[in-house]
């Protein structure tokens, strides 16, 4: 069992940056893939970036050039850094991680998830 913890959403203008900090904690989550989802509400959870084990990155058209996802397997820690942040990134955001060679951009591949952080961008 992984437990994840997410931690640094707030409420932010358009424009301003955010880091999320994922922090793992019980079986180790080095091997597997970590994934950032977020939900807004009356939406479908959607992908937003992943890192697989060897550091290799996918990120969401809507994001791209625009977050970064990072990790550290000794400290078991996963963060994204969000820069000119738009109204409609406002979601939950989650932290989730999934075995190895799985289809990262999928919800259903991923077997732990955190309880999400709320991202609020005002225009």
């Amino acid at each position: 069992q992984v437990h994840l913890v997410e931690s640094g959403g707030g409420l932010v203008q358009a424009g301003d940056s955010l880091r999320l900090s994922c922090a793992a904690s019980g079986r180790t989550f080095s091997s597997e893939t970590v994934g950032w989802f977020r939900q807004a509400p009356g939406k479908e959870r959607e992908f937003v970036a992943a890192i697989r084990w060897f550091l290799g990155v996918d990120y969401a058209d809507s994001v791209k050039g625009r977050f970064i996802i990072s990790r550290d397997r000794a400290k078991e820690m996963a963060w994204l850094q969000m820069n000119s942040l738009k109204p409609e990134d406002t979601a939950v955001y989650y932290c989730a991680a999934a075995p190895p060679g799985r289809q990262v951009d999928a919800v259903r591949e991923y077997t732990f998830w955190g309880q999400g952080t709320q991202v609020t961008v005002s225009s």
